[in-house]
């Protein structure tokens, strides 16, 4: 007999599903690690070309001043201890000329964030539009995030050519209060409703290392498995620590956390690009590759991430040589 906690085969695993139990998930996620960074490169395998990596990039195209209180966030209007340049909405040359010289640098997917609580309609979200329409001239994908949005929101982006919106759900919905109160688990995912019904594809994921439980994590990967498709892109986050906000002084999270999370994702979630997103920085060039091999198959191509660093461009190209061939070092030496 099969205990209720055991994780299931990989058998079980290769078709998708939307109904995940908690144990279930929690038991793939405390699997012995090397059981389950081979469990997850097969499910990889089984579903996607492992040497597609896609780059993207993200810029923050309207920076601070957020009324939301989310307790890691830099960009809150609540935690007036940051230092952060705030800066105003970006003209839309601006952010079509960032753009180009990340399509020249690599990238094919092009994100834009700005710290609103929700869309309004008038000229600031017009001016969105503009930008999305100009990404995708460049033959980019487009991504926002926003906030909130409605459905006919929702509607105008996919009109303008949006490929994706990004909303994350942060964490799983009980712990989800102790981060943010100005807006609820439901009020997130009824944005994700109205993404769904303008057919626009869905970037969700969370963040890892504010404190929360390993059941709180499956808890978030849980609700994403129960949408019909699964998200497209999923961002798994490590948590930045950034003085003067409230998760400020937790530790940094140890690496194999990430690969844990990532490979975690890949099971449940076998279609999704899961993108190595936000903490990337604290790893390093073979631990980037293990998050890989466990399953990740995107990072954000930059020297920032909205308010945070990221891995330098310099180091991307390094890791992504390694990536695909033996280096000429390696061959010099089998040749010795």
């Amino acid at each position: 007999m099969t205990h209720e906690n055991a994780a299931p085969s990989l058998g079980d695993e290769l078709p998708l599903r939307h109904d995940w139990t908690l144990a279930e998930i929690v038991a793939i996620h405390d699997s012995p690690l090397l059981e389950l960074i081979a469990r997850a490169n097969a499910v990889h395998r089984a579903h996607q070309d492992v040497n597609d990596v896609q780059k993207a990039s993200l810029l923050s195209i309207k920076t601070g001043g957020c009324p939301e209180d989310c307790g890691y966030c830099p960009q809150s209007a609540h935690h007036r201890d940051v230092r952060l340049d705030k800066v105003e909405m970006m003209a839309c040359g601006e952010v079509l000329a960032a753009a180009a010289r990340a399509k020249a640098a690599g990238a094919d997917r092009f994100c834009m964030g700005a710290a609103w609580r929700n869309v309004r309609d008038g000229a600031q979200f017009d001016s969105v539009l503009d930008m999305v329409r100009g990404v995708r001239a460049l033959g980019m994908e487009a991504c926002v995030t926003l906030g909130m949005l409605t459905g006919s929101q929702a509607e105008r982006l996919k009109e303008a050519g949006l490929t994706a919106y990004n909303h994350n759900l942060d964490t799983g919905p009980d712990f989800y209060g102790d981060i943010i109160t100005t807006r609820t688990y439901d009020d997130r995912l009824e944005t994700l409703r109205a993404v769904r019904g303008a057919g626009l594809e869905m970037c969700c994921g969370g963040i890892i290392g504010m404190g929360e439980s390993v059941a709180d994590r499956a808890a978030m990967l849980q609700v994403l498995a129960a949408f019909d498709p699964h998200p497209e892109s999923v961002p798994v986050n490590a948590l930045v620590p950034v003085e003067g906000t409230p998760l400020g002084a937790c530790e940094v999270i140890d690496p194999l956390v990430f690969v844990r999370m990532i490979a975690t994702t890949r099971i449940v979630l076998p279609k999704s690009r899961v993108r190595l997103s936000a903490g990337r920085s604290i790893l390093n060039r073979e631990a980037q590759i293990l998050c890989m091999v466990a399953g990740a198959n995107s990072i954000f191509y930059g020297e920032a991430l909205l308010t945070t660093q990221n891995v330098g461009e310099t180091e991307d190209d390094a890791l992504f040589a390694a990536l695909r061939s033996r280096t000429p070092a390696h061959d010099d030496a089998m040749r010795s």
